[in-house]
């Protein structure tokens, strides 16, 4: 279970509230129209926010800053922390105070948990297949635009990790990049003069050959990509004899069939882009005037 505050999902706290301002904006534009034109301005009530599926939660800090952008005065309960499985029926959140305020935060809270909460949903999924054995399960840049921060902390939330998380924090050399270089060889070479030397440089290898190239370019990471678990059990034989302190990651063609078998080939990191672009959305709901507390309903 996670700390249920912003601190936890890291990047910056103002700049997340901006960009929750702007999706506000997109949804209210001039006004909600279906609340003035027949809820009175003054009316006060209580929601509960609910589970419709089973699952693991996230976004309940995301939530709170979205209710509280909408209206500081609103009052704010959680009943279940991010991390945590929660099955259909469980009362999550409870929001009092205007009620024009609570339906005008409705949808974006809603819709930021439902789909972080797919994400840490299916995130455990493949931490769970991969009980017992010392494999990384890491995301991939394959978010959505404007949501990568919240997407790679459900992630986490999910017990996963995170690989890089833009094109500036890492060097990851993939075949078009090879192709414009003239080589692996080349290609690290060029960054290795280039970068700073506490960045890592990474190796997308598709064959045997190319694990060779680039151990001998010295790679801090080979990932192989797509390769069939024989010879991906070569290859990381191949890389621990020659070079131990090399993180080998496998990457292509993963899904919960072939992850534990794919992990017990010895490599240390597998990266999964469906965590982040295809993943079930949980259902979760709001109603109002419903009884305090936390039990289901």
């Amino acid at each position: 279970m996670m700390n249920s505050d912003l601190s936890a999902i890291g990047g910056n706290a103002d700049a997340l509230r901006q960009q929750i301002k702007a999706w506000l904006a997109e949804d209210v534009g001039a006004g909600d129209v279906s609340s003035w034109s027949t809820i009175p301005a003054g009316r006060q009530s209580k929601a509960v926010i609910h589970m419709k599926d089973d699952g693991i939660i996230a976004g309940i800090p995301v939530a709170r800053l979205v209710f509280d952008t909408v209206d500081p005065t609103l009052v704010f309960q959680a009943y279940a922390a991010d991390g945590e499985a929660v099955e259909r029926g469980k009362v999550i959140i409870e929001v009092e105070g205007s009620t024009h305020s609570i339906l005008t935060g409705e949808r974006l809270a809603l819709n930021l948990m439902q789909r972080l909460s797919g994400i840490a949903t299916k995130t455990r999924s493949y931490v769970d297949a991969l009980g017992g054995l010392p494999t990384r399960l890491v995301d991939t840049r394959k978010t959505t635009p404007g949501h990568r921060l919240l997407e790679k902390y459900a992630v986490r939330v999910g017990g996963g990790a995170n690989h890089r998380f833009g094109l500036y924090d890492a060097v990851m050399i993939k075949d078009n990049h090879i192709k414009g270089a003239g080589g692996i060889r080349e290609a690290v070479e060029s960054a290795r003069r280039q970068i700073p030397h506490t960045m890592k440089i990474e190796v997308e290898t598709e064959s045997i050959a190319q694990v060779d190239e680039a151990l001998a370019s010295g790679a801090d990471i080979i990932m192989l990509d797509n390769m069939q678990p024989d010879l991906m059990r070569e290859a990381v034989s191949r890389i621990k004899a020659q070079s131990p302190h090399v993180i080998v990651e496998a990457s292509g063609g993963v899904n919960l069939t072939t992850i534990r078998g794919i992990a017990e080939t010895g490599v240390d990191v597998i990266s999964v882009g469906a965590l982040t672009y295809s993943f079930q959305s949980l259902d979760i709901s709001l109603d109002l005037n419903e009884k305090k507390g936390g039990q289901g309903q």
